[in-house]
């Protein structure tokens, strides 16, 4: 399993819609400003080359783990300079 997150103001409704179909799982955390809310994507193995095509053929900033992140690291990583 990969998970692909992204800022969620860096999507637009038609991307947004080709990932979820991508996905297995679409969970959106929703922080207060200044933070971005933050779209994370469950991708199967078997989905992950397709997902990532996807993504760099649209320039779409992502971090993918094979680990899901915490809502507590998400933040973490926007807080950290």
């Amino acid at each position: 399993m990969w998970y692909f997150t992204i800022d969620q103001p860096r999507l637009d409704n038609r991307q947004y819609q080709r990932l979820q179909q991508l996905a297995s799982l679409t969970e959106v955390e929703l922080f207060n400003e200044p933070y971005p809310n933050v779209c994370r994507f469950e991708v199967e193995s078997d989905r992950y080359r397709d997902t990532m095509d996807y993504l760099d053929r649209e320039g779409i900033t992502y971090e993918a783990a094979t680990i899901r992140p915490t809502r507590e690291a998400l933040l973490k990583s926007m807080t950290d300079d």
